[in-house]
C-alpha cells in the first residue's frame, strides 16, 4: 500500500504532471522559459558549426594568400567571397587601387587608408560573426529571474491553498512548492548554457579577430613595402 502511494505521489510530481497542475502564470513561465532553452540550443549548435568552419576556411585562405605569386588571381578568385579574411583582404586591395590610380601618390596618405579600410572590414567581420550573441547573453541574464517570478508566484499559491484549507499538511504544500521549484529549475537549465556558450563563442571571437587583425597586418605591410617600390 506505502508503495502504491508513493508511486502515485511520484507521478504527481512528475515534471508533465507539475506543469499540468500549475495556473496559468506558471505555465505561461515554463512555456516561455522551455521556448529559451530551444532557442538558445539551436543557437549554439549553428553558431559552433560556424565559428568552426570559418576558422578552417581562413586558416585555409591565409595559406593561399601567403603562398601565391599573383595576387590580382587571387582577388579575381576570392574578391567576392564571404570568408571574414577574404572580405578583409577585397577591402585593402579596393583601397589599394583607389589611392595607387594618380600619377602622384601619396604614400602616407595610401598607408593611413588602408589601415583604417581594413580596421574596419575587421571589426565588420567581428560584429556580423558575433550577432546572436547578444541572445545568449540576454537568456543567461533574464531566464534565472523569470524562473525565480515563477517560483515567488509558485509559492504565493502554496499559501493561498493553505489559507483556503486551513491545512499545512504536505499534501497540501507539495504542489505548489514543487511547481515552483520547478519553475527555479527551468530557469537555471536555460540560463547556464547559454551563459556557458556565450563566453566560449566570445573568446572563440576574440580569436578570430586578433586573427584577422594580424592578417590586414601583414597584408598592410605588404603593401607598404609595394608602395616604397612605386614611383
Amino acid at each position: 500500500m506505502d508503495s502504491i502511494l508513493y508511486s502515485t505521489d511520484a507521478a504527481t510530481l512528475s515534471p508533465v504532471a507539475l506543469f499540468l497542475q500549475a495556473d496559468w502564470v506558471v505555465k505561461g513561465v515554463m512555456i516561455g522559459l522551455l521556448l529559451a532553452s530551444i532557442w538558445t540550443w539551436a543557437i549554439i549548435i549553428g553558431f559552433a558549426a560556424r565559428l568552426k568552419r570559418t576558422g578552417r576556411a581562413s586558416e585555409k585562405f591565409e595559406r593561399d594568400f601567403w603562398k601565391a605569386e599573383d595576387i590580382d588571381t587571387l582577388y579575381r578568385v576570392h574578391g567576392d567571397s564571404d570568408l571574414p579574411s577574404a572580405r578583409v583582404f577585397a577591402s585593402g586591395i579596393l583601397e589599394w587601387r583607389r589611392s595607387t590610380k594618380a600619377k602622384t601618390i601619396d604614400r602616407e596618405g595610401t598607408r593611413a587608408r588602408l589601415a583604417t579600410v581594413m580596421g574596419s572590414a575587421v571589426a565588420g567581420e567581428i560584429d556580423k560573426l558575433s550577432d546572436r550573441l547578444n541572445i545568449l547573453a540576454t537568456v543567461g541574464a533574464v531566464a534565472p529571474f523569470v524562473g525565480l517570478f515563477g517560483t515567488v508566484w509558485g509559492i504565493m499559491r502554496a499559501f493561498t491553498s493553505i489559507a483556503a484549507e486551513q491545512n499545512s499538511s504536505l499534501a497540501v504544500v507539495a504542489p505548489g512548492i514543487a511547481e515552483a521549484l520547478f519553475a527555479t529549475a527551468l530557469g537555471l537549465f536555460a540560463a547556464i548554457p547559454a551563459v556557458i556558450a556565450f563566453n566560449r563563442f566570445s573568446h572563440g571571437i576574440n580569436r578570430l579577430e586578433a586573427r584577422l587583425n594580424r592578417f590586414a597586418d601583414g597584408f598592410h605591410s605588404m603593401l607598404s613595402r609595394e608602395l616604397e617600390s612605386e614611383r
